[in-house]
């Protein structure tokens, strides 16, 4: 069980915090300060890793190593930006790092038309509502750096995203297969490298889980992760499964995708987290983790992973805002907390039942 931390300089939460969650081992952490496409420095590596460890807790899962443009697009220098990656994986690997997450979603990680919705109990939670995305994407990044509270976003470097008419022109050519075949390309490269050293490449799925903007997305169901397995046949070209992400599609059936790929050895991480439907049209808002506060079942998930044996890595994601914490959006302290609880609770459960 870990907790995604941000690092000393962007996180309001301290390790010592963290160590204080029961039954949490490992913190889930990267470096955020490297811009995308460049190298990882192997000193700062280590100094991230010394400062988990001295807070007794472990570093094995390292979210994200994002990955360049380029390389999504399919340009020439894409070369170039793989050759870092590669590198920066060997780095990772001398530090002990397992698994690395990534996600392969053009342009915007992740996106939400609310940071900070009020729910009926008094806390807060991000929201997305179809109708009030924006149509201009750059309202939307306005929108997003407007409700951050001051934190970084994840997945949302803001120079990277200077140029967004440019970025967004640069994929004018890029549709589904082609996007499918730049992440192949992608993967055939540093296969061998994952293989060497160990490391696990576990994809993260598009969220929320289909085309926005007019921009492709390959990691939306169970048929898309069929896809990627045979895009290179490796125990290294593995998944993370957040039930939130596949979740937002309600057609997604997370316990029998679970048991669909755990059994092969494909999931290297689990991020379980809960969402509650507002209509039928697919607008929702993040929820606490308990099955009764959202639209997921959230047993039913936990079981799935306890029957099909799964011992990789696991936390829990995306919390509210409660008891007048005012985190990063997603990534408060109290409800993360919370969650980790109940899910250890429902995992012993199962281990005594």
């Amino acid at each position: 069980m870990g907790f995604r931390w941000f690092g000393e300089q962007d996180d309001n939460i301290s390790l010592s915090q963290i160590k204080q969650i029961p039954g949490t081992k490992q913190v889930v952490g990267a470096l955020y300060d490297v811009p995308v496409g460049a190298v990882w420095p192997q000193d700062e590596i280590d100094t991230l890793k010394k400062q988990v460890n001295d807070a007794g807790l472990k570093l094995e899962v390292i979210e994200s190593v994002n990955i360049h443009d380029d390389i999504k697009i399919g340009l020439p220098s894409r070369d170039r930006y793989i050759d870092n990656y590669i590198q920066t994986i060997k780095n990772l690997s001398k530090a002990g790092i397992k698994v690395i997450c990534y996600n392969f979603m053009p342009v915007f990680d992740w996106l939400r038309t609310d940071l900070h919705h009020q729910l009926a109990d008094g806390s807060n939670a991000m929201m997305y509502e179809q109708a009030k995305l924006p149509k201009d994407p750059e309202a939307l990044m306005t929108q997003m750096k407007t409700g951050a509270n001051g934190f970084s976003l994840p997945g949302w470097e803001p120079e990277r995203l200077a140029t967004l008419q440019e970025l967004f022109a640069a994929y004018q050519d890029v549709d589904e297969a082609k996007l499918v075949e730049n992440c192949k390309y992608f993967l055939d490269a540093i296969m061998p490298t994952c293989e060497k050293y160990d490391v696990r490449m576990a994809m993260h799925p598009d969220d929320p889980p289909k085309p926005l903007f007019g921009l492709p997305r390959i990691y939306k169901n169970m048929a898309d992760m069929k896809r990627i397995e045979r895009l290179h046949e490796s125990r290294c070209n593995a998944f993370t499964i957040c039930t939130g992400s596949l979740g937002e599609n309600p057609a997604n059936d997370l316990p029998k995708i679970i048991r669909a790929f755990v059994p092969k050895d494909r999931v290297a991480f689990m991020h379980v987290r809960n969402i509650k439907f507002v209509d039928k049209q697919g607008d929702f808002h993040e929820s606490a983790h308990l099955s009764s506060e959202g639209s997921l079942d959230m047993f039913a998930i936990m079981k799935a992973l306890h029957d099909t044996n799964y011992d990789g890595y696991i936390r829990p994601d995306h919390g509210r805002n409660i008891w007048g914490e005012n985190g990063r959006p997603g990534y408060g302290l109290y409800d993360r907390a919370l969650g980790i609880t109940y899910l250890t609770g429902i995992w012993e459960a199962l281990e005594k039942m």
